[in-house]
């Protein structure tokens, strides 16, 4: 497993070109896309624009929501009964997903998983990591959360407790993380830049400025 924020050595060589044959599901999503087109269901600039949209996508959505939850305590009360709800009051439409806040204390570590797959919040956090999708992460996770997290460089005193939450298909989960001391009178913006795609997975937590 490897992710950005960690300090063990690994390959940042590019992964190879993929320019092999297309796959069955491949072929067909061009056959049935090409098809819609040309019987005016939708448009070629449609399937463009909703391309870009759904790469605009990125953590820094995620982060925003945490840090208004550091700092409004309105918002968190809300965030943590209705994340969808919460997240659409800032203009972030999850659609029919539920989302479920969970948040870091002094006593318990949440970290996020998808076991069958790999359904995340691609709303808040963006694409999902390659490691996130991997067979080993899937499955060590759930058996031994601490051994995986510390590979992430993340050390759980043996007093917290791990939950270890599955997302399915429509439910999804985001990592309130806790907010990192020496932060007390920071600007949401500013506390926004310190919340990282891992912290809301939870296999990280914030940097103490």
């Amino acid at each position: 497993m490897a992710t950005e924020t960690h300090d063990h050595a690994h390959d940042h060589r590019p992964p190879p070109d993929e320019d092999g044959p297309l796959t069955y599901y491949q072929t067909m999503e061009i056959a049935v896309r090409e098809l819609l087109i040309e019987k005016e269901v939708f448009g070629a600039d449609d399937v463009r624009a909703a391309i870009e949209t759904m790469d605009a996508r990125s953590p820094a959505r995620g982060a925003e929501v945490v840090a208004h939850a550091w700092t409004d305590p309105a918002f968190k009360e809300a965030l943590m009964a209705d994340g969808s709800a919460a997240c659409a009051s800032m203009g972030i439409e999850l659609g029919p997903l539920r989302l479920i806040a969970v948040e870091n204390t002094e006593t318990v570590h949440n970290v996020i998983v998808c076991t069958l797959c790999s359904c995340y919040p691609r709303n808040l956090l963006g694409i999902p990591p390659d490691w996130y999708k991997a067979k080993a992460y899937r499955a060590r996770v759930v058996r031994e959360p601490r051994a995986v997290l510390r590979e992430f460089g993340t050390e759980i005193p043996g007093d917290v407790a791990v939950r270890v939450h599955d997302s399915t298909a429509d439910m999804r989960y985001i990592v309130v993380p806790r907010r990192p001391a020496g932060t007390e009178g920071w600007e949401r913006e500013r506390l926004a830049a310190l919340v990282t795609r891992d912290c809301m997975i939870g296999v990280t937590v914030p940097k103490t400025p």
